[in-house]
């Protein structure tokens, strides 16, 4: 069993902001493979939705905490399936990466800042979970002229929306060949490219 966490805030105002690309890539898989509609879970403060990929049982969730307490329901979540970090795959924004790269990581040291990330290894109290990162950051963020907080809460553009919606689809397919094949064989194939 895996649980599939996608980051990002909940309600219209954030939908399609760079900060919701982990949102995006859940429901791109959820609609693609035909998971059920999202249900509401006040229990895990989540949406989520079931169903499989290969052979495995699936779930895949979109916090409904805001994505600085994304910990809270990830917590919920791995304690009542009794799902270990290894197998809580996070999907989320990264200011680090280029728009248009993604990169699947596992262990890293720490959040590098980033909000959603550093709840979620407050509340497993381990950094032993795979990432999979969606790169936001633009030129514009690149030479300073906008704060970080203001800039992951952007939309997207429309030529920044192509690119985004190439990602996401990138990053769907890793997250099914990581759920066919291993995580290995979805990180040499995806962060080669």
């Amino acid at each position: 069993m895996k649980l599939i966490v996608g980051l990002g805030n909940p309600g219209k105002e954030y939908e399609n902001t760079r900060h919701n690309a982990g949102f995006m890539v859940v429901e791109k898989i959820r609609f693609d493979l035909n998971f059920p509609d999202w249900q509401s879970s006040n229990r895990f403060k989540a949406f989520v939705s079931e169903g499989q990929i290969a052979e495995e049982k699936i779930i895949l969730v979109q916090p409904q905490t805001f994505m600085n307490l994304s910990g809270q329901s990830v917590f919920l979540l791995a304690n009542f399936y009794k799902i270990g970090p290894e197998d809580i795959w996070v999907i989320h924004d990264d200011l680090d990466l280029e728009l248009g790269r993604m990169k699947i990581s596992f262990g890293e040291h720490s959040g590098g800042g980033h909000k959603g990330i550093e709840s979620i290894i407050d509340s497993l109290g381990s950094k032993k979970f795979p990432r999979f990162r969606i790169g936001i950051s633009t030129s514009e963020k690149e030479i300073g002229t906008l704060d970080s907080s203001a800039f992951v809460l952007q939309k997207f553009n429309k030529d920044e929306k192509k690119i985004i919606n190439e990602v996401i689809a990138k990053v769907k397919d890793s997250v099914i060949l990581a759920a066919e094949k291993g995580l290995e064989a979805a990180m040499n194939k995806y962060n080669s490219l």
